[in-house]
C-alpha cells in the first residue's frame, strides 16, 4: 500500500478488505488496499458485528456452552481481519493520511467495544453458564474458557449498575483518544528531530558505515555535503557509543529522552495525567484500590507487592553493579577532564569494556550480515522444532521492503506465513515488536492459521556494504522471532485460552530465543563474516562470551528504573493534576537511582505503559527473564542446546497450550519445578 494515498471518499462495493482474499494462503491483498477503503470497511463490520451479538443476545434457546460462548468466539471475524490490516499499516506506514483517519475511526472501533461488552443480555447468559458452570459437563478447556470470558466481562464493567456502565463507556472513549495521543505525539517527536552536521571534524570517532547512512539521510533530505542524524536507534546508539564529539552525544541523547516533553504542541504531561486519572478511575469503578492491583491480579505475579519484591531484588545488586562500573569508568574520564553525564555513559562504557575485554563492538558487526542472522534464528527453530522456512515472492506485501516466508512444520504442513520488515521508514513506530494479520483459529473442524508480522528499525545497507547488525540487534532479532515461533505453535479450540498467556508469561518464549543467540556452537554457524564468509573466530566468541555481564549494572538499572517508575504511576492514589516530571524524579530518587542513569524510558515517552498495554506491566519482562534463564538453564544441564525432549514439551505447553491453565501449571508441566531467580542473578554476573 502506497503511503500517499488521497481519499475518495466513501467505497462499499469491490472493497478490498471486505471480499474473500483471492490471495496465497487468504493473505491480505495490499496492492489493492487503498485508504478509502477501511472506513466502509470498518462500518459494515460493525453493522454485521452488532447483527451477530444481536443473535446470540436474542437467542429465545436457553444459553449452553455452544450458542453463547462459542458463538461469542466466532461473532466479528471480518471487524478482526479490517482492524488487523489496519493496526499493520499504522505501525508501520502512519503518514498524515492514516493519522486523521485513525483518529475519525478510533472513537467509533472505542464505542462499538463498549457496547458489545457492556451488553446486558449478553452477560446475562454468560453470567447464568457461569454461575451453573459446575452441572453443565464441561470439560476442563471449556470450563477454562467460560470462567476467563465470565471474568473479562466484569473486568469491563458488565456486571456494573447502569448508571455506572455509562461512566465506564464515557472512561473507554476518552482513554482511547488519550493513548492514541500519546502515540501520535511521540512519533511526531521522533520524526521531527534531526542534527544537521556541516563539519567532517564533528564526526571523529564514528563509524565509517554510520557516517555514511548519515550522508545519504543528508542527501534524500536535499542536504548535500552535510550529514543528518536522527533518534533512531541504528542512528543513536552509535553516535551516544563512539562519537568524540560530547555536544553532539549530548545533543542526539536530548533528543531521543526529552521526546514530548518539550512543552509544545506534542507534549505529553498533559496527556499522561489524563491516561493515569482515567485507568484510576477504571479500576476505582470496578471496585480495586488502583490500577495496578486490577491488573496484576489476573497475572502470574497476582499481587502488586510479589512485583515489587522481584524488581527490587534485581534492582539492589544492578544499581551496586552500577556504581562499581561507574567508578572505573570516571577514571577514564578524567584523563578528558569530565565528570560523566547521563549521556556520556555508552562511550565511556565502550571505552571500559575495550579495556577489560579487548573487544570493540564494531569488530563484531561485520559477523553479523542481517540475512546470516536472519537464517541462524531459522536453523536454530529448525533444531529445536523441526520447522522449516520457504521464501515467497507471492505473497502482497504493503511495502517492496518486506519480506515473506511460509513456515513448514516437520511433516512439511503448512503452519504459517512469516512477514519480515526490518529498516526503519518514515511513519514507522520505534524499536521491534511481532503482531499478527491473523492470528490461529479454529472454526468448527476447520483451522485457520496464523499470518505473522515481525518489525524491526535495523541499521539499512550503505553503498555495497550490507545491513550489519549490532550485537543489541541480532538479540533483538531472536527475541521477536521468539513471539513468532509463539504464534506459529499456537493451537487450541477456544480463543480466549488459545495462546491467551498471562501478561507476565508472554515474554517467556521471546526471551528464551535470546539465549540461544549467544551460544558459541550456534554463532559459529550464523555469525560469518560478511565479505569472507569466515565463521567469527574462538577468539572474539571467547572475547564477546567474557563481556556479557559487562555493564548489566546499567541495563538492569534503568530497566528496573523504568519498571518501579510504570508501578508507582500506577499505584498512587491520583487526585489531582501531577507534575509529570517532578514525579519522575521523586520516585528516582526514593529507589536511589543515580545522577548518571536516567530510566530507560522517560514517561513522556514511554509507549509500553501509556499506549502500548504494558500499563502496571513493565515489569513482565523481569518476571519473564526470570522463567527463560530458569528454563534455559535446562537445556544447558542436559548437555544438549537443541535436546528434543525439552524442546517437545516446551513447545506443547507453553507455546501450544500455554493458556489452557494457569502460568505456574503450565511452566510447571514443562520444567517440572517452580522458577529460581538465582540463573538470572548468575547471568547477569550479581552472584557467582
Amino acid at each position: 500500500m502506497c503511503s500517499a494515498i488521497i481519499s475518495a471518499g466513501c467505497v462499499t462495493q469491490n472493497n478490498p478488505l471486505l471480499d474473500n482474499y483471492d490471495t496465497p494462503f487468504q493473505t491480505p491483498p495490499f496492492d489493492k488496499i487503498k485508504i478509502e477503503h477501511f472506513k466502509p470497511a470498518f462500518e459494515q463490520a460493525i453493522t454485521e458485528h452488532r447483527s451477530e451479538i444481536e443473535a446470540i443476545a436474542n437467542n429465545p434457546e436457553k444459553a449452553t456452552f455452544d450458542n453463547t460462548i462459542v458463538a461469542l468466539e466466532q461473532a466479528g471475524k471480518t471487524l478482526g481481519r479490517v482492524r488487523y490490516v489496519f493496526s499493520c499499516l499504522t505501525g508501520n506506514m502512519k503518514d498524515d493520511a492514516l493519522a486523521a483517519l485513525s483518529r475519525e475511526i478510533t472513537p467509533m472501533l472505542t464505542a462499538h467495544s463498549s457496547e458489545m461488552a457492556l451488553n446486558e443480555k449478553i452477560f446475562e447468559r454468560i453470567k447464568w453458564l457461569y454461575n451453573n458452570r459446575e452441572q453443565l459437563n464441561l470439560d476442563k478447556l471449556q470450563m477454562r474458557t467460560l470462567e476467563k470470558t465470565y471474568d473479562d466481562y466484569v473486568r469491563r464493567g458488565a456486571a456494573l449498575e447502569p448508571q455506572a456502565k455509562e461512566q465506564m463507556k464515557k472512561l473507554n472513549s476518552e482513554l482511547a483518544m488519550a493513548t492514541l495521543t500519546f502515540s501520535e505525539n511521540v512519533l511526531k517527536e521522533t520524526k521531527n528531530f534531526k542534527i544537521i552536521i556541516d563539519s567532517p571534524e564533528d564526526l571523529k570517532g564514528l563509524p565509517e558505515d554510520i557516517v555514511n547512512t548519515a550522508a545519504e539521510t543528508a542527501s534524500k533530505n536535499g542536504l548535500n555535503d552535510k550529514w543528518v542524524f536522527t533518534v533512531d536507534k541504528p542512528c543513536l546508539l552509535p553516535v551516544l557509543t563512539y562519537s568524540e564529539n560530547r555536544s553532539l552525544r549530548e545533543q542526539i541523547y536530548k533528543g531521543y529522552y526529552y521526546r514530548a516533553d518539550q512543552n509544545n504542541q506534542f507534549d505529553n504531561k498533559s496527556v499522561i495525567n489524563d491516561i493515569v486519572r482515567l485507568r484510576n478511575s477504571q479500576a476505582k469503578l470496578l471496585g480495586y484500590d488502583n490500577y495496578a492491583q486490577m491488573t496484576i491480579s489476573k497475572n502470574m505475579a497476582s499481587t502488586a507487592e510479589n512485583v515489587y519484591d522481584l524488581l527490587l531484588e534485581m534492582w539492589r545488586p544492578g544499581l551496586e553493579a552500577a556504581k562499581s562500573d561507574l567508578k572505573e569508568m570516571q577514571k577514564i574520564a578524567d584523563q578528558d577532564n569530565i565528570k560523566i553525564e547521563t549521556w556520556d555513559w555508552w562511550y565511556y562504557a565502550e571505552k571500559l569494556r575495550k579495556a577489560k575485554f579487548d573487544l570493540n563492538e564494531e569488530e563484531l558487526k561485520p559477523y553479523f550480515k542481517l540475512e546470516n542472522v536472519r537464517d541462524g534464528m531459522f536453523w536454530v527453530a529448525t533444531q529445536l522444532y523441526g520447522i522449516t522456512f520457504k521464501q515467497r515472492f507471492d505473497i502482497p506485501v504493503y511495502d517492496d521492503e518486506v519480506q515473506t516466508f511460509e513456515v513448514l512444520d516437520k511433516d512439511g504442513s503448512h503452519l504459517s506465513i512469516l512477514y519480515l520488515d526490518f529498516f526503519p521508514r518514515s511513519g514507522k513506530g520505534a524499536g521491534a515488536w511481532c503482531s499478527r494479520l491473523r492470528s490461529y483459529n479454529w472454526n468448527g473442524g476447520d483451522e485457520i492459521l496464523p499470518l505473522v508480522t515481525i518489525s524491526c528499525n535495523f541499521t539499512r545497507p550503505v553503498g555495497n556494504q550490507p545491513a550489519l547488525l549490532s550485537w543489541d540487534e541480532t538479540e533483538t532479532m531472536f527475541h521477536e522471532f521468539g513471539h513468532a515461533i509463539h504464534g506459529f505453535f499456537t493451537r487450541g479450540k477456544y480463543q480466549r485460552i488459545a495462546g491467551n498467556l498471562a501478561r507476565d508469561m508472554i515474554e517467556l518464549p521471546s526471551q528464551i530465543m535470546e539465549n540461544w543467540a549467544a551460544e558459541p556452537d550456534v554463532l559459529k554457524h550464523y555469525a560469518r563474516h560478511w565479505q569472507t564468509n569466515e565463521p567469527m573466530p574462538e577468539e572474539l566468541i571467547s572475547k564477546l562470551r567474557a563481556a556479557y555481564t559487562f555493564n548489566q549494572g546499567w541495563a538492569t538499572s534503568e530497566h528496573m528504573a523504568a519498571a518501579l517508575l510504570d508501578m508507582d504511576w500506577y499505584t498512587f492514589n491520583y487526585n489531582s493534576e501531577v507534575d509529570v516530571n517532578k514525579f519522575e524524579k521523586d520516585v528516582m530518587k526514593k529507589y536511589g537511582l543515580i545522577d548518571e542513569i536516567l530510566p530507560r524510558y522517560r514517561s513522556t515517552f514511554f509507549g509500553h505503559i501509556f499506549s502500548g498495554g504494558y500499563s502496571a506491566g513493565y515489569y513482565v519482562y523481569t518476571w519473564a527473564a526470570v522463567l527463560d534463564t530458569d528454563a534455559f538453564q535446562m537445556f544447558k544441564q542436559s548437555g544438549d542446546l537443541f535436546n528434543k525432549e525439552f524442546a517437545d514439551k516446551f513447545r506443547k505447553h507453553i507455546l501450544k497450550e500455554g493458556g489452557f491453565d494457569e502460568g505456574m501449571v503450565q511452566y510447571n508441566k514443562f520444567r517440572g519445578q517452580d522458577p529460581s531467580v538465582e540463573p538470572l542473578l548468575r547471568k547477569r554476573g550479581f552472584i557467582q
